[in-house]
């Protein structure tokens, strides 16, 4: 099990980047617009940089969501690989079966 001061920081980053992915994209496409002028541009990379850092997605881990693992971690179940083997081999998990041949 995971430190639960990470997994609450994890999930602080996960809140603040939703809350700022808006104004993030378009302070973005202000800033990429190579048809505004220079100024404009500089202005919205200021504002840009002036946002928490927790705020951007890139910060935000993925773990798992039973254990807060952050290694190993599957997206498509967000589980990590031990836990997705113990939930297979209860038959939690619908169809799927441990391979062999």
């Amino acid at each position: 099990m995971a430190k639960k001061s990470a997994i609450q920081r994890n999930e602080k980053r996960r809140r603040m980047a939703k809350k700022y992915d808006g104004k993030r994209e378009r302070l973005k496409a202000i800033a990429n617009n190579l048809e505004l002028p220079m100024e404009e541009q500089f202005q919205a990379r200021l504002k840009l940089a002036k946002l928490p850092r927790n705020s951007a997605k890139g910060r935000v881990q993925s773990r798992c969501e039973i254990t807060g693992r952050p290694r190993g971690v599957y997206k498509k179940f967000k589980m990590s690989r031990i836990a997705l083997r113990e939930f297979a081999s209860s038959g939690n998990i619908p169809g799927m079966v441990k391979s062999s041949w």
